[in-house]
């Protein structure tokens, strides 16, 4: 895990068979921008994948964009794959996430949700938090 003052590392995915990636381009360049490692798994990862590229990169968080209405089942799975993995890191969801569905993955043990039109500044301070919160 990170110290504060070591660069964050980060991989971000496309869980499942959400083909919309624009999006998750964009946040890694911001991330990458504002000094980060970024490790872009692209499209139609896996749970299993996502954990092996934790692993092997000593990533500090991970984050996933969801665009097709899988946040609900996705993010849970990811959540309870990374504590099957025994993986102490946050999970961080972007996209296209109801309000009304907040509440359900911060039980599932999400610890942040970002929604369209965060700010870069924001995507950032979040990534951070969330980091230094772990």
């Amino acid at each position: 895990m990170t110290d504060k003052t070591e660069q964050i590392r980060i991989v971000l995915a496309k869980l499942g068979l959400d083909g919309h990636d624009r999006g998750i381009k964009v946040v890694a360049r911001m991330l990458r921008d504002a000094g980060m490692e970024v490790i872009y798994l692209g499209l139609r990862q896996t749970t299993d994948s996502i954990v092996a590229a934790v692993e092997q990169e000593d990533a500090d968080v991970v984050g996933l964009s969801m665009h097709n209405a899988g946040h609900l089942t996705l993010a849970p799975a990811m959540v309870e794959a990374l504590r099957q993995g025994d993986i102490d890191v946050p999970l961080i969801v972007g996209g296209i996430v109801p309000d009304a569905d907040v509440e359900a993955l911060e039980q599932a043990g999400v610890a942040a949700i970002l929604g369209p039109g965060a700010s870069a500044e924001e995507v950032v301070a979040t990534v951070r938090s969330v980091v230094s919160e772990a």
